[in-house]
């Protein structure tokens, strides 16, 4: 079964609640993402290969660490282009590859539609990000993709999970590793996270209907 890890911290309900409010506006929920995606990196990367790295301090010479591998982030577009930044922040030499989908809303199933992933050379460790993991449609292809690049060690990090997509997830991927600051427990008819947040895309870019 997939490792499912729900990060418990009260920065992290503080700073969920003020995402999920109607009334927060997209410039304060963009500020919000950057946030929750910073908690939520320090706990999917706590695990991450380091080596020895001798270094000289302006005192004395030491022996420090580090961090080993090719890192990949594989943001989903286009909400999960708003954790690419604050990803970028800790892990600035991680590549950086594209997966484009979008959802049919009369089936509410994934269309991949631009995968940027190179054919060769697979990272070592990647990362999907994708504010919302409903259905698990589109996690599930994007992990399908890096499984044919030959990626090993596949993580998720989404802000909110629906319960049925973490069980799809668990299902199909038992090697995942999914980080999450909130599982909600069910989707409504139009497969939208319920309490949820609403479509994370629309209130990032600021594109919500008038």
């Amino acid at each position: 079964m997939a490792q499912v890890t729900e990060v418990i911290h009260p920065l992290l309900k503080h700073h969920v609640t003020i995402l999920r409010d109607c009334r927060t506006p997209p410039w304060e929920f963009r500020q919000q993402v950057r946030r929750i995606a910073a908690l939520l990196a320090s706990a999917a990367t706590a695990d991450l290969q380091v080596v020895s790295k001798p270094i000289q301090t302006p005192l004395a010479p030491m022996v420090g660490v580090a961090l080993a591998g090719r890192i990949a982030l594989v943001p989903i577009l286009r909400a999960g282009l708003g954790l690419v930044e604050p990803l970028q922040d800790m892990l600035p030499h991680a590549a950086v590859w594209h997966l484009g989908m979008y959802r049919d809303e009369e089936t509410a199933t994934p269309v991949e539609y631009y995968c940027k992933l190179p054919p060769d050379h697979p990272a070592d460790v990647a990362f999907i990000l994708d504010p919302m993991l409903a259905t698990g449609g589109s996690i599930a292809m994007a992990a399908e993709a890096l499984a044919r690049w030959g990626c090993p060690d596949v993580r998720v990090l989404s802000i909110i999970a629906a319960q049925p997509g973490i069980d799809r997830l668990c299902h199909e991927f038992p090697s995942l590793k999914i980080f999450v600051a909130a599982i909600d427990p069910e989707l409504n008819d139009a497969k939208f996270i319920v309490p949820g947040l609403g479509d994370a895309g629309d209130r990032i870019f600021n594109t919500l209907p008038e």
